[in-house]
């Protein structure tokens, strides 16, 4: 019996070995134009896996492997020259068409109480909304005016009002901690120096929205049939949120506009998107468009927000929108302090070397680490492409 598990260990390590060296890994690879930058961070707070480390003839257990630091690198920074100096939007009203132009609400009656990314792409943006948040708290905590009359404890916490557009039942919202000792001491990155107060989530499927915990309220809208944040007043809001979801707006305009009010100085709007979506139901240029193209659209939706549009009929709309003459508007509205762009997705890792015969001869466990460990190198190498384009007021 023994020599026949040995026999299929050796077996099954060289039948993935060979599956996993022909393993062709489809990632998004762009010619690097001058505006981006090769500036990364890393989180604090790395991915890990239960595992095991692997060595010549013998495995170590751990209770966690470290596979790879997850970062999120600043590949993109926008500001006016990168759009030729146009102010005029530029898109049609085919831009902007979709397959199903019926009534939203219709498509979204059914709840689906699913993920729409990865469980790696869900943990790399939990991990950019802690980093974020925490970058943010502390802005708040040197900008404010009665910070040397606040104790440590209480200014190591900052209660985050957070608005998550077209939400569902999970926001992916990092979990966070108001423990005393853990704030004071700094010792647990695993607990940020920020809470959260009101967390508004702005959805179309009232059971989606009352099935999501990190709500405290939340409103049922269609914001591609009302454009607008009405229902929340001026400077409401430390971060305004949104998953997944802006390659279905067909007035992102208004809606990017909104977001701006609504925030608070300082405040942060981080739009996220990766490479699914309902294809129905997404506009024709995000179906049309490669990755570098669809963050350019989400960069661009934030850069023409800043001036003064003015009301025209549709067809005079897609007229201004393909003239190469009058492309500048001089009404400023408003001005955002950055644009950025953030690519979420881990650098690819190298697969462990396959331990050598002899070694899996004298030790078949070492095969089964092997597997556990390549599988998982494999999973995290192939998940979702997920970008963020972030705007701060």
């Amino acid at each position: 019996m023994f020599r026949f598990l040995l026999v299929l260990v050796v077996v099954v390590v060289v039948v993935l070995d060979g599956v996993l060296e022909n393993t062709v890994v489809v990632a998004f690879t762009a010619t690097t134009p001058s505006i981006f930058s090769s500036s990364s961070s890393s989180s604090s707070d790395d991915t890990t896996i239960k595992g095991t480390t692997l060595t010549n003839n013998s495995i170590t257990t751990t209770t966690t492997t470290r596979m790879a630091a997850t970062t999120k690198k600043l590949i993109c920074s926008f500001d006016d020259t990168d759009f030729s100096g146009r102010t005029i939007w530029p898109y049609t009203s085919a831009d902007l068409n979709r397959l199903d132009n019926s009534v939203d609400t219709k498509f979204y009656d059914t709840p689906r109480l699913v993920t729409h990314i990865d469980d790696t792409a869900i943990q790399s943006l939990s991990d950019f909304y802690r980093e974020t948040f925490t970058e943010y708290s502390r802005c708040c905590m040197k900008t404010s005016p009665n910070n040397n009359e606040m104790t440590a404890a209480t200014t190591a916490i900052q209660q985050l009002d957070v608005l998550d557009l077209c939400s569902s039942w999970i926001s992916h919202f990092p979990s966070t901690s108001t423990s005393t000792d853990s704030v004071e001491n700094n010792t647990d990155n695993n607990h940020p120096k920020f809470g959260y107060g009101t967390v508004v989530g702005l959805g179309m499927n009232q059971e989606e929205l009352e099935a999501n915990p990190q709500l405290t309220r939340y409103l049922v809208q269609d914001l591609n049939t009302v454009p607008n944040l009405h229902a929340f007043d001026d400077a409401s809001f430390d971060v305004v949120t949104m998953t997944v979801s802006i390659d279905y707006l067909i007035r992102p305009l208004d809606v990017v506009q909104e977001i701006y009010r609504v925030l608070k100085p300082s405040g942060r709007a981080i739009i996220s998107f990766g490479d699914r979506c309902f294809a129905t139901k997404a506009v024709a240029m995000w179906l049309q468009a490669d990755p570098l193209e669809r963050i350019t659209i989400v960069a661009s939706y934030f850069h023409y927000a800043q001036y003064q549009q003015e009301p025209q009929s549709q067809q005079q709309q897609d007229e201004d929108a393909t003239t190469t003459t009058n492309i500048t508007n001089n009404d400023i509205v408003f001005r955002w302090n950055s644009i950025e762009c953030y690519d979420l997705k881990d650098e690819p890792q190298d697969v462990p070397k396959k331990p050598s015969m002899q070694a899996l001869l004298s030790n078949p466990s070492l095969g089964v680490a092997w597997m556990n460990t390549a599988a998982a190198v494999q999973k995290t190498n192939n998940a979702d492409p997920l970008f963020v384009i972030q705007a701060i007021k």
